[in-house]
């Protein structure tokens, strides 16, 4: 029985041209071959199973090729291709950074870069997961990658190439490897299976490929997977049976279940994903894929988004159509809500199932005919307009007349009071603008004490706690009693500052007094000191000033150490 070697291998590419999804880097190495112009280090970078490797590997043996074809491939002839192909080549050294990441591996590393090639122009040292060298061993390697021999080239790969310190990085040429679309995967599958002597469904193919992730080795493995289990007849059926995978289908189902609002039959799709031994996690990952993919098929200028074949594409297209974009994006929102919440939820069934429901009340009540009080209201709707107030008519009662209008207390305005210039309480004038024109109730006009005044005063204070400027403005400015007017009072303030907040808070302190008090006539007059301010409001200046004027000692300290105010 012949040694069975498994299609990753098998498959794995020897020429730049057999390289899947990564036309345009290829074309690049060739034509730096080509033209002579190579760099002595590279860095590829990209997710698994991509090429990453097989690349370099190709990238060695072309560029030791004794007689290179015209379109830039190695001619597989010569001593040196056949040495790369048979496996003993001395010329290229491949390392594997994972399992030699010490500064002693790199110093053996070193020492090997001293060496002559002994066939061939080029020494290729390949160093693969380059990521996991550690620091001292970046540091060990950076002055040889950035002087090497002339005999000496670098190729360095790696899946994360965050994690390479920045001096490494710029020491290279950089190759950003393409995650391989889901096409090009179909077409080199169907290429293996056909020479495998393997029947395949194009849609088998194509959940193969979607199964992979961009990755074209997977997909190679998977293929050899289902070929076993399905006995060289890969079909649909046999490919979801054998990768546990999710089919379209009950996703179209389900968007027919949304789009009529029916909320108990997508549970019991749900239940049928959670019999198969789904993960509920799973489940919300991939209908939010599926949501994204028929926002991105309903259009056909973002089609070319669609990772998907064309028969798939076409069913997710028509689906697509019966959709609103709105409809879509709330999906993909409760979804993306749902996946996030996933890891913190006590129930995560419950909460995969109100997900579903909401999905299905962002279209419509649920059509659910079981008992009568078994529709779902929908969510968020808008409230119903009030009612007009209806009227009772009563015969031969006649209306009762309404009391006369009150005129209106007419605003205050500026005037001189006391010393300065005056802001009559603000609170006067916008409460007197808000009252109605007619009223039932009789202004209040209970006397009060001067103490009883005060500790209303103060109990509005207390109601302000973190308003630290108001507070000291009340404590420091309360009003006194104006000469020849009952409940009229005055208040001093000392700055602009003091007299505008105090304009702004004189609504609520009115409404506050005049309710403590019980009486409706209480006004406040607010003035602005134009004398000579009170210590308590100094500024710092000021304050140093009246120091070195009233306190001889201060002045001769000041001018024996030099200091000035900051």
């Amino acid at each position: 029985m012949d040694h069975y070697l498994v299609s990753a291998r098998k498959y794995r590419p020897s020429t730049f041209d057999s390289v899947v999804g990564q036309r345009a880097l290829t074309s690049t190495l060739k034509n730096a071959i080509a033209s002579g112009r190579l760099a002595h280090s590279y860095l590829f970078t990209g997710s698994r199973g991509v090429g990453k490797t097989s690349c370099a590997r190709i990238f060695a043996k072309t560029i030791n090729c004794e007689h290179p074809t015209a379109d830039g491939e190695a001619c597989n002839e010569c001593a040196s291709c056949r040495a790369f192909n048979a496996g003993n080549s001395l010329n290229i050294i491949e390392m594997d950074a994972a399992s030699n990441n010490g500064v002693d591996a790199m110093r053996e590393l070193v020492d090997q870069v001293m060496v002559a090639p002994t066939q061939g122009r080029y020494r290729v040292f390949i160093i693969d997961e380059v990521h996991m060298l550690s620091n001292a061993a970046f540091n060990a390697f950076l002055k040889t990658l950035e002087e090497p021999p002339a005999h000496v080239i670098f190729i360095l790969a790696t899946t994360e190439k965050h994690k390479i310190i920045p001096t490494i990085l710029s020491r290279c040429q950089i190759y950003d490897f393409n995650t391989i679309s889901i096409r090009d995967m179909v077409d080199h599958l169907k290429m293996v299976a056909a020479n495998e002597g393997i029947a395949a469904e194009d849609s088998a193919l194509a959940l193969i490929a979607r199964k992979a992730d961009g990755a074209m080795r997977d997909a190679l493995s998977i293929f050899d997977q289902v070929a076993a289990s399905s006995r060289n007849n890969i079909t649909r059926a046999a490919a979801l049976e054998s990768l546990n995978m999710l089919d379209h289908a009950l996703f179209l189902r389900l968007l027919d279940a949304f789009l009529k609002g029916d909320v108990a039959q997508t549970w019991l799709i749900y239940k049928e994903v959670r019999s198969r031994g789904f993960d509920s996690h799973f489940f919300i990952a991939e209908l939010a894929a599926f949501m994204r993919d028929l926002m991105v098929a309903r259009e056909p200028a973002t089609a070319s988004l669609l990772d998907a074949d064309a028969s798939e594409a076409a069913q997710l297209t028509e689906a697509a159509q019966k959709c609103t974009p709105g409809f879509i994006y709330r999906a993909m929102c409760l979804l993306n809500e749902a996946d996030l919440n996933y890891r913190t939820a006590s129930g995560k069934q419950f909460l995969v199932e109100l997900t579903l429901a909401k999905i299905c009340q962002s279209v419509r009540p649920s059509t659910n005919s079981g008992r009568a009080g078994g529709q779902l209201k929908p969510i968020d709707r808008p409230a119903a307009p009030a009612e007009p107030a209806k009227v009772a008519k009563i015969a031969n009662v006649e209306p009762m007349p309404m009391p006369a209008p009150k005129a209106p207390t007419p605003a205050p305005t500026l005037r001189p009071v006391g010393r300065g210039p005056t802001l009559r309480g603000r609170a006067q004038a916008a409460s007197d603008e808000r009252k109605p024109e007619a009223t039932l109730t009789t202004q209040r006009s209970n006397p009060f004490t001067r103490e009883a005044f005060v500790k209303a005063w103060e109990t509005f204070m207390a109601a302000h706690p973190r308003e630290q400027i108001l507070v000291n403005t009340m404590r420091a400015s309360v009003p006194q009693a104006a000469e020849g007017k009952d409940h009229a009072f005055v208040m001093t303030v000392a700055n602009d500052m003091q007299l505008d907040l105090m304009g702004r808070q004189m609504p609520a302190l009115l409404t506050h007094l005049r309710g403590s008090l019980e009486n409706d006539l209480i006004t406040i007059d607010v003035e602005l000191e134009t004398g000579p301010g009170s210590s308590s409001t100094w500024t710092e200046r000021e304050v140093y000033e009246n120091m070195r004027a009233t306190i001889p000692s201060f002045s001769k300290f000041i001018a024996d150490f030099e200091l000035t105010l900051g």
